[in-house]
């Protein structure tokens, strides 16, 4: 960037100067990004790995619609999680990694893993008549109410009504004596998040998958494959205030570059300035 806009050739410890102090001077932002997550309605979590000097550490995003925050732990065990959504209180999307079941908040599971995982099934046991009805079952409830949503929108008004259909299926499909492991398995599966699988239906604009911290994790692997485990803790923690800051801009279609000339700290206050500015009313 540095070469495109000014032409100048920079070494490799001026860079990792300018991160730093880059870094320092949006700390503040980053947190504000956090504390904004924890007090909405509504934050989807993912994590993924990092290379550390040779070491596997990893990489957690939280996310809504709005903002984005990374922030990086040694291991993948829950603590980092539990500090960081212990106080949170809005709906929690996920995939079904164990750490996040014990948060006390509402929870809604990423049904396009669970499909896929239900599809994997399918493909180890093709003569599982069981399993096929089972699958197949699932698959007609979860495609009318995918159905009302393009049609409607995430809105309960619209989706509540399925939660009869909801229970009828547990009732008819889950709560029954399966002799196939495969069946067995799944229908455990499914008695054990009962009450993370539907939620969406309970709640307005809470989507039924994890696409959207898939998607911020895509941008963090971008910028993994750039630095390929050459970084220190520090290194990637700097990283990650700094891409936090990127992200939550691209997320409100605010240009980062004017963001950081602006020499503003507060993504908030700068989006309301640039509405001033061209006379748009703020969205509420």
């Amino acid at each position: 960037m540095c070469r495109r806009l000014f032409g100048l050739v920079l070494n490799t410890g001026t860079h990792a100067l300018f991160k730093s102090q880059m870094a320092e001077y949006y700390r503040d932002t980053h947190q504000q990004i956090l504390k904004r997550l924890v007090s909405g309605e509504l934050i989807h979590v993912d994590e993924t790995h990092v290379s550390i000097r040779g070491k596997r550490g990893y990489v957690w995003v939280f996310a809504n619609m709005h903002e984005v925050a990374y922030l990086y732990s040694a291991t993948r065990q829950g603590e980092l999680a539990y500090a960081t959504l212990g106080a949170f209180k809005g709906v929690l999307v996920s995939d079904f990694y164990a750490v996040y079941d014990s948060l006390d908040c509402p929870q809604q599971k990423c049904l396009i893993h669970l499909v896929r995982d239900l599809n994997g099934e399918l493909l180890d046991h093709p003569y599982d008549e069981e399993l096929k009805r089972f699958v197949k079952s699932f698959g007609v409830l979860l495609k009318g109410i995918v159905e009302d949503v393009d049609r409607h929108g995430l809105n309960k008004h619209f989706l509540r009504k399925h939660l009869a259909w909801v229970d009828r299926f547990y009732r008819d499909i889950i709560d029954i004596d399966y002799q196939s492991p495969a069946a067995a398995g799944c229908t455990e599966r499914f008695a054990k998040n009962r009450d993370k699988l539907f939620t969406f239906l309970k709640f307005d604009g809470i989507p039924w998958n994890n696409n959207n911290a898939e998607h911020a994790i895509k941008a963090f692997a971008k910028l993994r494959d750039v630095i390929e485990g050459s970084s220190t803790e520090k290194g990637i923690q700097e990283y990650l205030i700094l891409l936090s800051v990127c992200q939550t801009c691209k997320y409100q279609r605010l240009d980062f570059l004017d963001f950081l000339r602006s020499g503003e700290k507060d993504i908030e206050a700068f989006a309301q300035s640039g509405r001033r500015k061209r006379g748009v009313k703020p969205s509420s």
